[in-house]
């Protein structure tokens, strides 16, 4: 391998820890009242920028050199843990697939941090709005470069951390929050069986790396299967394909560069990508891809319906986009990964594109948004189907959503009505007596306490602290007069002879 393109590739680290850096920074100032006012957001803005756009020069730099010389391939840059026969390593793979998807996706972050700096001058939540986003890059770019399934899950969970928080950006709106906690619900079911494929990995492959996953011919038929089915549960959940496909238009309640650069451009394309580096595995069970295939083809059609009774710019982008994302989970499912793989990075340029310009649609257009179809009209019930989208969000919010919420009130009220009485919370307990009312008792831990501690200032009181001629100081003086005795005694040269010859005597 050339030389330089060892030393780079041996830095791909740098491309996710660049994009940290600027999120500790940036919530540093923010910690320490330094980010405060209109000055404060040039520096916040050229941070996450210069992060990205360094990452962006760093890949280019092992494309050009790969071009030349060849992928460089897995790359193992250190040991994480292990147990037994398996271990998680920090690992990065570099070869065609991952290398176009994260120069891609590092060229639209750079491109959507660099408009965000305009577009959201003097929001109140400014600075965290570029933490998010630097977070989120940083994830991604996991997800794109790792070299194992358990380094691409923690980049999975930032992804869908930072989504959660820019969905819930104007935190204040109920509806905000309430699509936020939708959304990331509905995502913890793909994560799910993203733990279940890894778990499944390490006990019959023997370790996480995506290389590993060549010897799948290894393993039995059906194990293959529950394997795939694993990761293909979290590549529907986290590209909104049925049945996981209404948490999408919630995520549009974030601000116009979030939608474009999560669910037009990048984070949508992130199922699709998982299954384009499980090419190995799909290939030994054909059933999996078949279903692959139905999944994308009802979901397109899901997508199309919707789309077409579609109001509003944002709304009408995203069914278009989970009907473009479909067709690629129908072409995996084909077999024709090299053709998903080219619609995956021209669709995120061109969806990207879309977005950004959403906000000025009207303005350049100047008419209003086409009619539904006339034939869809006169169809009343698929209309209204459609119109509703097919019910399949009151479906999620009553299956996934309310249960969950449910669950989180029930232990809310266990803590506030048991468990807080029984282990106390700092502050909240009674005074033991009156005349002492700064000793306070929390929970039956700090009762029992509390108790002891009253029982030994009792004895204290009783012992010690009654003056002169207490019992204590009795005992005290008699100890020390009989002890007074015995040394007059000792000094004495009889008993002092005596002491000596008994001394010898036990010696000898």
């Amino acid at each position: 391998m050339n030389p330089l393109l060892h030393s780079l590739s041996d830095a791909i680290w740098l491309v996710p820890a660049l994009s940290l850096l600027a999120v500790v920074v940036t919530a540093a100032r923010v910690l320490l009242g330094r980010a405060v006012g209109d000055a404060a957001e040039p520096l916040t803005a050229r941070l996450a920028s210069l992060a990205a756009f360094a990452g962006l020069v760093l890949l280019l730099a092992i494309d050009g050199l790969a071009l030349a010389h060849g992928a460089p391939g897995h790359r193992r840059l250190g040991h994480w843990f292990g147990s037994g026969n398996w271990e998680a390593t920090f690992s990065f793979l570099l070869d065609p697939l991952s290398l176009s998807i994260s120069t891609l996706t590092a060229l639209i972050g750079w491109l959507v941090i660099r408009f965000s700096a305009n577009y959201l001058h003097r929001e109140a939540g400014f600075h965290r709005f570029f933490i998010a986003l630097s977070f989120f890059l940083a994830g991604i770019q996991l997800v794109l470069l790792a070299g194992n399934g358990l380094l691409a899950f923690v980049g999975w969970e930032m992804c869908g951390v930072s989504s959660f928080l820019l969905i819930g950006y104007a935190w204040q709106r109920p509806v905000a929050t309430g699509n936020a906690l939708f959304a990331f619900v509905t995502n913890r079911g793909g994560d799910a069986g993203f733990l279940l494929a890894l778990g499944l990995a390490a006990a019959w492959l023997g370790g996480f790396e995506w290389t590993a996953l060549s010897r799948a011919s290894q393993i039995s038929v059906v194990n293959d299967r529950l394997l795939v089915i694993g990761f293909v549960i979290a590549a529907l959940a986290k590209s909104a394909q049925l049945p996981f496909t209404p948490w999408i238009t919630r995520a549009l309640e974030g601000p116009t560069p979030s939608s474009a650069i999560f669910y037009g451009a990048v984070m949508v394309h992130a199922g699709v990508y998982l299954l384009l580096r499980l090419e190995p595995l799909l290939l030994q069970v054909p059933d999996v891809m078949f279903g692959l295939v139905l999944a994308g083809a009802l979901t397109a059609l899901y997508a199309w319906l919707c789309g077409l009774v579609q109001s509003d710019v944002k709304s009408a982008l995203v069914f278009a986009t989970v009907f473009q994302v479909a067709l690629m989970f129908v072409e995996i499912g084909l077999g024709w990964t090299t053709l998903a793989l080219v619609h995956l990075c021209l669709h995120a340029a061109w969806r990207a594109w879309h977005f950004l310009l959403a906000p000025s649609w009207l303005v350049l257009t100047r008419q209003r948004p086409p009619p539904p179809p006339a034939w869809l009209c006169r169809n009343q019930l698929l209309y209204t189907a459609a119109l509703q989208r097919f019910w399949l969000d009151k479906l999620s919010e009553v299956l996934l959503v309310k249960p969950t919420e449910s669950f989180a009130r029930d232990v809310r009220g266990l803590e506030e009505h048991f468990i807080d009485h029984a282990i106390g919370q700092p502050g909240q307990g009674q005074a033991v007596h009156a005349e002492r009312p700064l000793v306070l008792a929390d929970g039956l831990p700090g009762q029992a306490l509390a108790a002891v501690s009253d029982a030994l200032q009792r004895i204290e009181n009783r012992l010690l602290l009654r003056g002169r001629g207490g019992t204590a100081e009795k005992l005290l003086h008699r100890l020390g007069s009989y002890l007074r005795t015995l040394e007059g005694l000792l000094e004495q040269p009889r008993y002092l002879m005596m002491a000596v010859m008994a001394t010898f005597v036990v010696i000898l």
